[in-house]
C-alpha cells in the first residue's frame, strides 16, 4: 500500500479517485479547496497560493502522485486566465514531489491539447498537439514541462488526457445531467442534431484508469477514453427511453459551434496495454448516472 496525493480530491473525477485508492487500502492525501470528503485525510488549501504545493508536499511526503487540480468552472476554463497559474503550480508540485522521495506521478491533461481539425481518431505518437483555447495550451505546455522534468530527475510522470467523462457529481450544465434534469422536471430537452460521435467514458472508469497508471514505473501521454465512437443522438434517447419521455426531446433547437468537430475520439490501445479495462459499457454506465441523478434533481 503507498501513500497517495491526490489534488482536486473534491471535483468530479478526484472524488472517484479518493474513494477506489481507499478502497484499495492506500494512505489517501485529498487536496482540495473545502473539506467535503470524508475517509481521507484531507488537505483544505488553495495550490496557487505561492508556496502551497510545496509545503503541502514536505508535509505530507507522498509516493505517489494523482495531480487533478485545474480551473474547471464550465463557461470559463476554457479562456480563463487562471489556467496560467496552474501551469506554474503543477511544475512547483512536482518538483517538491521529486524532491522528497515521490516516485510515480500521474498528471492529468486532456483532449482539448489535440489538433480537432484532423480524422477525429487521436493518437498520443501521432496526432499533432494544436491546442486551440487557452486551456489546451497550458495543458499541453505543463505536459511538455513535466516530461522534461521526469526526464532530467530519472522519475516517471504519465500524463492522462481525459476524453469525455459523464456520470455522479458532473457539472449540471453538460450534456448527460442537463438532459436527464430536463426530462425529470417534464421539460424539453433542446439539443443540437446530435450527430456528433464522441468518446464517453464513466467516471469510475476514468479513475480506475488513473490509478491503474499510478502503479509506478509509467510515463508517457496516455488517452484516457473508451475507444469507440458513439453518437450523442445515441446517449439522448436511451436516457428519454429510461424516463418514457422521448416526446419531450427537441434535436436542432441548439445549434453546433463552428468549431465542434464531428468525431472526436481516443486511440486507447497503450491505455489497454497496462492492463486497465472498463468496468461500464455505455447503457449501464447512462443507467448508473440517470439512478444517481433521479435522487438530486
Amino acid at each position: 500500500m503507498a501513500r497517495v496525493l491526490v489534488t482536486g480530491a473534491s471535483g468530479f473525477v478526484g472524488r472517484q479517485v479518493v474513494e477506489q485508492l481507499l478502497a484499495a487500502g492506500h494512505e489517501v492525501h485529498a487536496a482540495c479547496g473545502r473539506q467535503v470528503l470524508d475517509g481521507p485525510i484531507v488537505h483544505q488549501l488553495d495550490l496557487l497560493e505561492p508556496g502551497a504545493a510545496a509545503a503541502l508536499v514536505a508535509r505530507v511526503r507522498p509516493q505517489r502522485l494523482l495531480h487533478l487540480a485545474w480551473c474547471a468552472k464550465p463557461g470559463v476554463y476554457w479562456t480563463s486566465p487562471e489556467n496560467i497559474g496552474w501551469v506554474r503550480t503543477s511544475l512547483e508540485l512536482l518538483e517538491a514531489f521529486q524532491c522528497h522521495g515521490g516516485e510515480q506521478a500521474v498528471l492529468v491533461g486532456s483532449c482539448a491539447e489535440y489538433d480537432w481539425s484532423g480524422e477525429g481518431v487521436c493518437h498520443e505518437d501521432s496526432t499533432p498537439l494544436l491546442p486551440a483555447t487557452p486551456y489546451g495550451r497550458c495543458k499541453n505546455a505543463t505536459r511538455e514541462l513535466a516530461e522534461l522534468f521526469g526526464q532530467l530527475h530519472d522519475m516517471p510522470v504519465a500524463w492522462a488526457r481525459i476524453f469525455h467523462a459523464y456520470g455522479p457529481y458532473e457539472a449540471p450544465g453538460r450534456l448527460v445531467p442537463a438532459v436527464i434534469g430536463a426530462l425529470l422536471k417534464g421539460e424539453p430537452a433542446r439539443c443540437s442534431h446530435g450527430e456528433q460521435l464522441r468518446d464517453l467514458l464513466h467516471v469510475a472508469d476514468v479513475a480506475s484508469a488513473l490509478i491503474q497508471l499510478a502503479q509506478g514505473g509509467v510515463q508517457g501521454a496516455f488517452n484516457i477514453g473508451g475507444g469507440q465512437p458513439i453518437r450523442l443522438r445515441e446517449v439522448i434517447e436511451y436516457l428519454a427511453r429510461q424516463l418514457n419521455a422521448e416526446h419531450l426531446l427537441q434535436f436542432g433547437a441548439i445549434p453546433v459551434a463552428l468549431n465542434d468537430p464531428p468525431l472526436l475520439i481516443a486511440d486507447n490501445q497503450r491505455l489497454l496495454a497496462q492492463g486497465w479495462q472498463p468496468r461500464f459499457d455505455l447503457h449501464s454506465g447512462l443507467d448508473d448516472a440517470l439512478a444517481w441523478w433521479r435522487g438530486r434533481i
